[in-house]
């Protein structure tokens, strides 16, 4: 695996146009679907350690893999900052996000995913390693991107790691649903963000996309839709051309 910073790139820097210009083309499909060959196991009780925590996974719940590390790894050296800040995880999964935010001290806590399963699990790793913390709200919802999130939400932090495949790379709707629902999930991301004014003035999204899906349209869609992308992180893998970015996107200053 090889780690690369991206900080010292021109196109990281927040020129939109340079950005978009450095990204890599969505791969070919054949080279999609070797990166993204299915695992059989997502249907059977696993468990996860990270930073010294076990995590239970029943059935169904997704396990996170290397790109959901780089949010991870982020939120625990505060690269995202979140302490006194209202963060929302999207895609909550297990729940390692949310843990990490309740011990890093945030101030309202929202593990949103579509998967009822996922949110009970991310709820009770929660209540076992964070508990009942002053200072912090803990929210977990069952809910479609911000579908269900109360009208008065403003999050100072949103993290996502979407499927966004943009090859269907398996037939198990679950495996779909975890993989390879393609740009649409994002671009219906940033419309709510937008339409239903959930960021906070000086609120950041962290956003982590790869070369496996439509990358070049995703971050388009975003500067079209106000936002100011730059890129903390790139990473490659020995073996393969898949390249992820993470994204900071804060919104467009007005003209």
């Amino acid at each position: 695996m090889t780690d690369l910073t991206a900080a010292g790139d021109p196109a990281a820097r927040g020129d939109a146009r340079a950005l978009l210009d450095a990204l890599p083309d969505t791969l070919p499909q054949d080279e999609i679907l070797a990166i993204n060959s299915s695992k059989s196991d997502i249907h059977t009780h696993r468990t996860y350690a990270y930073n010294g925590w076990t995590f239970d996974l029943p059935p169904g719940v997704f396990k996170p893999g290397d790109t959901s590390r780089i949010v991870h790894d982020r939120l625990l050296d505060g690269t995202i900052p979140l302490k006194g800040r209202a963060y929302a995880a999207i895609g909550a999964g297990l729940g390692v996000e949310a843990v990490i935010a309740g011990t890093a001290g945030a101030r309202e806590i929202y593990a949103a995913d579509v998967h009822p399963d996922s949110v009970a699990t991310a709820a009770a790793h929660y209540e076992r390693v964070v508990g009942d913390r002053p200072g912090t709200a803990f929210r977990p919802l069952v809910s479609n991107l911000f579908e269900e999130f109360p009208s008065s939400a403003r999050l100072d932090v949103i993290t996502f790691n979407p499927p966004a495949v943009s090859v269907r790379t398996s037939d198990d709707p679950t495996v779909v649903r975890n993989v390879c629902v393609g740009a649409e999930i994002v671009v219906r991301f940033f419309d709510q963000i937008v339409d239903r004014d959930l960021l906070a003035p000086d609120g950041e999204i962290y956003l982590v996309v790869s070369n496996t899906s439509e990358l070049k349209r995703i971050v388009a869609y975003a500067v079209d839709a106000g936002f100011q992308p730059e890129v903390l992180h790139r990473q490659t893998w020995e073996g393969d051309n898949c390249q992820a970015y993470f994204f900071k996107l804060n919104r467009r200053p007005a003209a």
